[in-house]
């Protein structure tokens, strides 16, 4: 049992949680007495989801929408937290995008960082604002987690907006650690390896120590549960990507693939 004020959540809000990593933590985080914000593009997969956390004896509040529309995932988490004091707010919701042919990088960049990065501050800064208007100080209740990606850890010629937007929020989701500490709010990042998802069912690339979702979602909850600033998994991809980033840079460039190649992985 961990001794952490976050250890036992009560109200988790997920975003992207009709598929992939959002799904398993929905699904595991599902109990009694449990309320569980969801929110997700698609609404038959989103209910799916919600009538299996419900089965499992938890409270859904479910959200259809894009993590983009800034105004409109503000006023529900603000009703959310209203219903249910959020305990945990988990800004998953993510693409992975690339292109094969100079046309299609900058529409590639473009939206990767709208719901990669400009989504993420969409999430986090209202359940922010929610939560450290709470008293007493500081306050003893409120976490963020941030999903960034092992891909942020090194520009990656294969996917430079995928890779760069995870290094964005993973960058930010340390900076907010350090920000917020004070006040008693905990910030984590996820970096995640090859999760077998949606998200890289059509990748074509090799996919080294690809994991189950279940299996991630279990070491995410962990590591959130003892307010860990970085949930980097698995241990494998944590050692090559440490050696990575000492590298020589000359040496990164020969092993860096050239830009050109089929995109990785398809929009969620």
């Amino acid at each position: 049992m961990f001794s952490t004020p976050f250890a036992n959540p009560q109200c988790i809000l997920i975003t992207g949680a009709s598929s992939g990593i959002g799904r398993a933590l929905a699904l595991h985080y599902a109990a009694a007495g449990i309320t569980l914000c969801l929110s997700g593009r698609d609404k038959e997969r989103l209910d799916e989801v919600a009538s299996a956390c419900e089965a499992k004896g938890a409270t859904t509040i479910n959200w259809v929408g894009d993590v983009t529309d800034a105004e409109g995932i503000k006023q529900w988490i603000i009703a959310c937290d209203q219903q249910s004091p959020l305990n945990l707010v988990i800004a998953n919701a993510g693409v992975a995008l690339g292109s094969s042919d100079v046309e299609g990088l900058h529409e590639a960049a473009i939206k990767s960082y709208e719901i990669n990065v400009t989504g993420v501050f969409n999430t986090v800064h209202p359940a922010l604002e929610v939560m450290s208007k709470r008293r007493p100080y500081p306050v003893s209740d409120g976490q963020i987690a941030v999903m960034s990606s092992i891909m942020g850890y090194v520009g990656m010629a294969r996917s430079p907006a995928y890779s760069s937007s995870k290094a964005t929020v993973k960058h930010y989701g340390e900076a907010l650690r350090g920000a917020f500490r004070a006040m008693g709010i905990g910030v984590t990042v996820i970096c995640p390896g090859y999760v077998a998802s949606k998200l890289v069912s059509s990748n074509t690339s090799a996919m080294p120590f690809l994991m189950e979702v279940d299996k991630a979602a279990d070491i995410i909850a962990k590591g959130l549960a003892r307010n860990k600033s970085r949930i980097t998994f698995p241990w494998q991809m944590v050692i090559i990507t440490r050696l990575a980033i000492n590298l020589p840079q000359w040496l990164r460039d020969r092993l860096n693939k050239p830009w050109g190649v089929p995109k990785l992985e398809q929009n969620d």
